[in-house]
């Protein structure tokens, strides 16, 4: 049987737009259902298409990813994965950013060649590990320094309506029903009812 060429490209989020590197593997892959797009975080290879690509892979096949980057995030995880393609499964893979990682090319540039590549694999897997880690600090220092300067994250609190008493006592003696207080106030059940606790606990009504 043939060899297959396999292309995966990978985006971290469906907001962001995979087209670039769909653009570099078609050239390369000769149809477009042999390119696998996952558009999820790179932490790990738990990956749907990814998985679905590599259930496809047979002796000799091919994988063809724009850069180290897009395989994964995570150093010891992409060295793992690298091992079982190209040692369990036989196949190959050619980053295009970087073509002394491609393995299909390794037997002809000798031992030498082979150190080199499995060097530069080391490193640039290291890098994209250490640029993931780098991003999470960067949040993790963006969330610290909004709260230092009293800034508030994520969704708004609710405050308390001013006229929540005085609907609440018309909802309490059943002049209005529950769904008119919460058109009045303008608030959802959910928020309604735990402004009612709160509102009871502090007054002592029940």
């Amino acid at each position: 049987m043939e060899s297959k060429v396999f292309g995966y490209a990978r985006v971290s989020t469906k907001e962001q737009n995979e087209q670039r590197q769909i653009d570099a593997l078609s050239a390369l892959v000769s149809s477009d259902r042999d390119i696998f797009i996952d558009k999820q975080s790179g932490k790990d290879f738990c990956r749907e298409k990814y998985t679905a690509m590599k259930n496809s892979l047979r002796s000799g096949d091919t994988i063809i990813v724009q850069s180290i980057d897009r395989l994964g995030r995570n150093y010891n995880e992409i060295l793992q994965e690298w091992r079982v393609i190209t040692k369990e499964l036989h196949c190959h893979i050619a980053v295009l950013d970087m073509p002394l990682l491609d393995t299909r090319i390794q037997p002809e540039v000798g031992l030498t060649g082979q150190f080199i590549a499995d060097l530069v694999l080391q490193i640039l897997a290291y890098v994209a590990q250490n640029e993931r880690e780098n991003i999470r600090k960067r949040q993790r220092d963006g969330i610290d320094a909004a709260k230092r300067h009293g800034k508030q994250l994520g969704r708004p609190k609710i405050g308390r309506p001013l006229e929540f008493g005085s609907v609440y006592r018309q909802w309490a003696n059943k002049a209005i029903t529950g769904v008119e207080a919460m058109r009045r106030l303008g608030l959802k059940p959910n928020t309604f009812y735990k402004f009612v606790r709160e509102y009871e606990l502090e007054t002592g009504s029940s």
